[in-house]
C-alpha cells in the first residue's frame, strides 16, 4: 500500500465491524471512520480542493482531527500541522509559510486566524470544530455541514505524493516545513509494527498530541495500519492515566515522553493496587533518564522501550523489542534504515564509541524543506545522508547514545562538553528533580559550563554549592558546571523537550 488511508480504506473493507477508535465514550468502528474521512474528502472536492492544496490542523485530539487528517489524503491535499500552543506570530509564519488554503480549529483558534487574516492571503476559509464562531474576516463551515455525500471516485495517494509538512521546532530561528511524502509514512510504519510485534489485536492509549510525529506518525499510524484501536485522549493527565492503564484490561501499548513517564512514577506512589504491566511502553521525542528507565521498569514491572526519531525521518532507531533494551540508549536503526557517527567539523566518519553528528538514510527520510532549496541541499551530505544535528555515539554491538544536540555542544577551553553527560549526573542527586546543562559565553573559555536544575520535593533547601559539590566527584574538572542555578520549572514544548535556548536567554539577562 502506497499510503495510510488505503490501509484504512481496506479495513472498512475486509473489517468493517471492528473498533478503531474510541474517545470519550463512543467508539467508531473501521466502517463508521472510513465513512466519515469518505465525507470530508468530499467536501474538500466541493469547496475547491486541488491536489496539492494545503489544508492545516491546528486543533487538539479529537476524532474530528483524525477524520479531517484521512480525508485531506484521500482528497490529494496535504496536511500541515499546528501546534495548538501556538499563537499569532508562530500562526503567521507557519500558514503564510506553507500557503494553507483552509485550516481546521475550533472557535477560538478560529478567531486568532480570522484576525491575521490580512498577512494570510492564501487561507479563504475555516472549518469549525465545536460550535460556530464570531467571524468576520474568514468563511467558517461548521464540521457537521461542511461534510458532504462523496459522488465520485478518486484514486487515492500515490507513494511520491506529498502528504504533510510538518514544521521544525524553530528554536535557532524561523521554523522550516518539512516535506514527508507518503512513500516516507508508509515505509516508516511497516518496519516499525513488524518491529514491535503490532498486531490487529493491540489497542493503545494515545494521549500524544495529533500535531506532532509521535502521535500521529506512530501512535495513529501505526493504529491503522495493522488495522488495531486506539482509545484516544484530550491530553495527558497522569491521574486518569493511570487509573485507564489500570483498570481497562484491553490496553495493550502507552506512548509517552520521559515527563510523561516521570509524572506516572509519582502519581504510582500513591496508588493502591497492584500495578498491571502492559505489553508494550515506548518514550521518545525527549531523552530518557537511566533513573526513570530502572524505577519504571521496577515499579511497573516492565522495561520502557526507548526509541529515536524526528519530524524530518519520523522514526530512525529503536531498542529491540525482544532482547535488552538499554538504559540511556536509542537502540539500533530500523530494518531497512542505517545511521552513521560523523565528525562534526571534518564530516569524516567516526569509529564506535566516539562522539560526532548522527546521520541517518533510507525510505523513510524526508523530501526536503518547503520552499529552502537551500536548507535542503545543507541538511543532506554529498552521498544523500541526513544531517540530523543531533550528537551520538555509537557501542561496539551497534547501540546508539544521543549526546545532545550539535548545535549545543560546549566547548570549553578546547574541549568538547556533551550536555546529556552532565544532566545524567545531576540527576543522580537525590535532591535534584530535573536538570538542564548548556554553555554560556565566557571570555577567559569560550564557553563555561551551566547547569539549570528543579529541586526534587524536600529538597528546597538545596544549594548551588552541593551541586557543584557533587560533581566534582564524579566528572572532571571541564565538565563540571561553573554555574548552578535553581529554577522552579524547565521550560519545555508541547512534547516535554526542554527549550534551553528559552533558559540561555534567561540567564544571560542575569
Amino acid at each position: 500500500m502506497d499510503s495510510i488511508v488505503e490501509a484504512l480504506s481496506q479495513h472498512s473493507t475486509h473489517h468493517p465491524e471492528r473498533t478503531a477508535l474510541l474517545f470519550e465514550g463512543r467508539a467508531y468502528t473501521y466502517r463508521e471512520l472510513y465513512s466519515q474521512v469518505a465525507r470530508f474528502a468530499a467536501g474538500l472536492k466541493q469547496w475547491g480542493l486541488q491536489p496539492g492544496d494545503r489544508v492545516a490542523l491546528f486543533l487538539e485530539n479529537c476524532p474530528e482531527f483524525i477524520i479531517a487528517y484521512f480525508g485531506t489524503h484521500r482528497a490529494g491535499g496535504v496536511i500541515v500541522l499546528v501546534n495548538t500552543q501556538y499563537r499569532q506570530v508562530e500562526l503567521r509564519h507557519l500558514l503564510a509559510d506553507s500557503g494553507a488554503r483552509l485550516a481546521l480549529t475550533d472557535p477560538t483558534g478560529g478567531a486568532e486566524l480570522d484576525r491575521l487574516k490580512t498577512d494570510l492571503p492564501d487561507l479563504e476559509g475555516l472549518v469549525l470544530v465545536g460550535g460556530p464562531g464570531n467571524l468576520g474576516n474568514l468563511p467558517s463551515f461548521e464540521f457537521e455541514t461542511f461534510l458532504a455525500e462523496p459522488v465520485e471516485s478518486f484514486s487515492f495517494p500515490k507513494g511520491g505524493d506529498l502528504a504533510i509538512i510538518g514544521y521544525t521546532s524553530g528554536t535557532t530561528g524561523r521554523a522550516k516545513g518539512a516535506m514527508l511524502l507518503h512513500s516516507n509514512l508508509a515505509s516508516n510504519i511497516e518496519t516499525l509494527t513488524h518491529t514491535w510485534q503490532w498486531t490487529a489485536a493491540d489497542r493503545l492509549l494515545l494521549v500524544l498530541p495529533l500535531f506532532h510525529a509521535h502521535g500521529l506518525m506512530v501512535g495513529l499510524h501505526g493504529t491503522i495500519w495493522t488495522g488495531a484501536s486506539a482509545e484516544l485522549q484530550r491530553k495527558f493527565e497522569a491521574s486518569s492515566v493511570l487509573s485507564v492503564l489500570q483498570s481497562d484490561t484491553r490496553l495493550t501499548m502507552f506512548f509517552g515522553v520521559p515527563t510523561m513517564y516521570g509524572r506516572l512514577l509519582e502519581e504510582a506512589k500513591t496508588y493502591s493496587g497492584p500495578l498491571r504491566p502492559l505489553r508494550l511502553y515506548v518514550s521518545g521525542s525527549a531523552p530518557l533518564s537511566q533513573a526513570v528507565f530502572n524505577e519504571f521498569q521496577q515499579v511497573f514491572g516492565q522495561p520502557i522501550l526507548e526509541r529515536y526519531g524526528m519530524t524530518e525521518t519520523i522514526m530512525n532507531t529503536t531498542n529491540p523489542y525482544q532482547g535488552e533494551r538499554r538504559a540511556g540508549t536509542v537502540g539500533l536503526p530500523f530494518p531497512g534504515q542505517q545511521a552513521r557517527i560523523v565528525d562534526v567539523r571534518t564530516r569524516q566518519l567516526l569509529t564506535d564509541g566516539e562522539t560526532g553528528e548522527i546521520e541517518v538514510y533510507g525510505p523513510h527520510v524526508f523530501k526536503g524543506y518547503w520552499q529552502r532549496p537551500e536548507a535542503t541541499a545543507e541538511a543532506f551530505s554529498p552521498d544523500g545522508w541526513f544531517r540530523t544535528g543531533d550528537l551520538g555515539c555509537r557501542s561496539l554491538d551497534g547501540f546508539i547514545t544521543i549526546n545532545g544536540r550539535a548545535r549545543e555542544l560546549i566547548i570549553s577551553g578546547g574541549y568538547n562538553i556533551y550536555p546529556r553527560e552532565v544532566e545524567e549526573v545531576l540527576l543522580q542527586h537525590p535532591g535534584v528533580s530535573e536538570a538542564a546543562v548548556f554553555g554560556l559565553p565566557d571570555p577567559d573559555l569560550g564557553e563555561q559550563v551551566v547547569a539549570a536544575v528543579v529541586p526534587a520535593f524536600g529538597f528546597e533547601s538545596l544549594t548551588t554549592s552541593e551541586l557543584a559539590d557533587f560533581c566534582r566527584n564524579q566528572l572532571a574538572s571541564f565538565k563540571k558546571p561553573r554555574q548552578v542555578f535553581l529554577v522552579k520549572a524547565l521550560p519545555r514544548n508541547a512534547l516535554g523537550k526542554v527549550q534551553k535556548h528559552l533558559l540561555r536567554g534567561q540567564l544571560e539577562k542575569r
